[in-house]
């Protein structure tokens, strides 16, 4: 399945442009970012695209791994800094502004919690908000020569999407700061180093990589990995007897499953097990 050009509806605002490509294909949903001229920055029409697809196929069964990645050799340069010059928006109250923000925020909330795994593919640029959103995936993989940058103390911003909370998770609190203050342009092999990326390889190669990462994940056992993720989330901000308790609810979840099942068998019978998702 291909969506892209024409004309579509995400929460009253009308695709025209085919900023947002979406691709499903044996189990992996794939996002491309396609705004290539603008190293796919963020405008309304991408971000609404973004937030109503991921919410989508979250909830889509037959979609066992979500991709999210750029086109034309960049992954995302952030938000519209030419819109913050012309002063777009600037009729807008205070709390005008604070919903419309908060509300698109949503998407790395959604990246992060969906009962699935997420995969940022980092071909080129990510900066700012597209730091943030790459970052509020499970994993990422990027090009060794992709540049990555928090960005927002060059436009004399705070930042947004999470990536502050995100970034303190990899690299642990000083290091944010550093990232954060100084907006630091690092590599995507500096930030294989960092933590920040799992994996970096040569540009020439993301695809390939990339390809097999998704396959590997849409191959494993979706409801025990959706589990997983809720019980790795809250190991990041709750108590030990938090994540036990959590931990026992989905262990029990999970040994209910026919993959659970049919890998026991496969593991008796000293075989790879196949999994369905179910």
């Amino acid at each position: 399945m291909a969506r892209s050009g024409g004309v579509r509806e995400w929460d009253g605002i009308e695709d025209m442009t085919g900023q947002l490509i979406e691709t499903v294909d044996e189990g992996i949903a794939t996002l491309t970012m396609n705004r290539p001229e603008a190293r796919n920055a963020l405008s309304a029409e991408m971000l609404a695209g973004l937030s109503e697809a991921a919410g989508r196929l979250a909830a889509d069964p037959k979609v066992r791994v979500v991709v999210l990645t750029g086109a034309g050799g960049a992954f995302c340069a952030g938000g519209d800094v030419k819109g913050f010059a012309s002063g777009s928006g600037a009729g807008a109250s205070y709390e005008q502004r604070l919903h419309s923000l908060r509300s698109g925020m949503e998407l790395s909330r959604i990246l992060h919690e969906m009962p699935k795994p997420t995969l940022a593919v980092i071909p080129g640029a990510a900066a700012g908000a597209g730091l943030s959103i790459a970052l509020a995936c499970d994993l990422r993989i990027a090009a060794t020569e992709a540049k990555l940058t928090t960005a927002f103390a060059k436009v004399g911003v705070s930042g947004d999407y999470g990536g502050s909370w995100f970034l303190s998770q990899r690299v642990g609190a000083a290091k944010a700061r550093e990232l954060y203050f100084t907006a630091d342009v690092i590599t995507g092999a500096d930030a294989a180093v960092l933590g920040i990326v799992n994996r970096a390889v040569p540009g020439a190669e993301l695809a390939e990589a990339a390809g097999a990462m998704a396959r590997r994940l849409a191959a494993l056992p979706t409801i025990a990995l959706g589990y997983m993720k809720k019980n790795l989330n809250a190991a990041q901000q709750g108590t030990l007897a938090d994540v036990l308790d959590f931990e026992a609810v989905h262990m029990v979840r999970t040994m209910m499953t026919e993959d659970h099942k049919a890998a026991s068998i496969a593991f008796v019978e000293k075989r790879a097990p196949q999994f369905t998702g179910r």
